[in-house]
C-alpha cells in the first residue's frame, strides 16, 4: 500500500474546449493535464487520415529512440549542431520541403489550423510561430508511435541554451490530438517529476530508465480518436506501447513568452 504524499492539484481536467485558466494553470503547475474529448470529428480524423498517404512519413533512428516511430516533419530537437546551437542549414531545407509536402497533400480542413485556431480563442489572443531570426519555425508535426516511447522530457531552453528563439519562452506545453487510435494501449504517461543533473546517470537512448520517476505521482491517459490534450513536457512522460492498431497524432509545442503571447513549434 502507498504511503506517498500525493499533490491534490497534479489531475486531469476536462472540458469541452479548452480555456486560458487551462493553459494558465499548466503553465504554473498547478494541474497536470488538460483533455479535451472529440476536439476533431471522426470526418475531420478520416479525412486527415486519406491525405496523411501522401506525406512523405519517414522514420526516427530506432537505436536512438529505442523503437521504431514513425513521423512528418522536422522538430527542433533533431537538429542541433555537435557545439549545442542549431544545424541551420539542415533544419530549414526539412522545414521547406515538408511545408511543400504538406501543401500538396491537400489536409482540409487542416487539423493543425484548426488547433491552434481553437487555443487561440481560449487564450484570447492568435498565436503564431516562434522565430529564429525572423524566420517562422515549423509546427505541426505527426506522430505514429505504435511501439512506445521511452521516459522523457522536453524542455526548449534546456535543448538550447543560449536562446534559440525571438522569443522569451518562460513556460513550454505540449499538444497532440489523435485522428487514429489503437484498440488498446498506447496511453500517454505523466508523471510529477523534473529532471535533475543527477537523472544523468540513468539515461537510455535519447530518454531516461524507469528509476527516474520511480515512485513518483502520475497521470495514464488513453487515446481516444478526436481528442486533444495538453500538459507540461518538463515534466517527465513516456508513450506505452499499443496492442493493435495505429496511434497517430498531430503535435507541436506551445510556448508562454515573457509578453503574455503564445507561440508554437515542433
Amino acid at each position: 500500500m502507498s504511503t506517498a504524499v500525493l499533490d491534490p492539484m497534479f489531475t486531469l481536467t476536462e472540458g469541452e474546449v479548452f480555456t486560458d485558466r487551462d493553459i494558465a494553470a499548466l503553465a504554473a503547475g498547478t494541474t497536470g493535464a488538460v483533455r479535451v474529448p472529440g476536439f476533431l470529428t471522426p470526418d475531420v480524423c478520416a479525412g486527415a487520415l486519406e491525405a496523411i498517404e501522401t506525406l512523405p512519413v519517414g522514420t526516427y533512428d530506432p537505436e536512438r529512440m529505442g523503437a521504431k516511430i514513425a513521423r512528418f516533419g522536422p522538430a527542433l530537437n533533431d537538429y542541433r549542431a555537435p557545439g549545442g546551437g542549431l544545424d541551420a542549414e539542415r533544419y530549414w531545407q526539412a522545414t521547406e520541403e515538408a511545408r511543400a509536402a504538406w501543401a500538396r497533400s491537400g489536409m482540409r480542413p487542416d487539423p493543425v489550423a484548426r488547433s491552434l485556431e481553437r487555443l487561440g480563442l481560449a487564450w484570447g489572443a492568435a498565436i503564431g510561430p516562434a522565430t529564429i531570426a525572423g524566420r517562422a519555425t515549423f509546427g505541426g508535426t505527426l506522430r505514429e508511435i505504435n511501439e512506445g516511447a521511452l521516459i522523457h522530457f522536453d524542455e526548449v531552453v534546456r535543448e538550447y541554451p543560449t536562446a534559440l528563439f525571438d522569443q522569451t519562452i518562460t513556460a513550454q506545453l505540449a499538444f497532440n490530438v489523435w485522428v487514429s487510435v489503437p484498440s488498446s494501449g498506447g496511453e500517454t504517461r505523466v508523471w510529477r517529476r523534473r529532471w535533475h543533473p543527477t537523472d544523468e546517470a540513468h539515461r537510455q537512448a535519447y530518454g531516461y530508465r524507469p528509476h527516474v520517476v520511480e515512485g513518483h505521482q502520475e497521470l495514464r491517459l488513453p487515446p481516444e480518436l478526436g481528442d486533444a490534450l495538453l500538459f507540461n513536457p518538463t515534466n517527465f512522460h513516456a508513450v506505452e506501447p499499443c496492442a493493435s492498431g495505429r496511434r497517430i497524432a498531430f503535435a507541436f509545442f506551445l510556448g508562454l513568452t515573457s509578453t503574455g503571447h503564445l507561440v508554437y513549434w515542433s
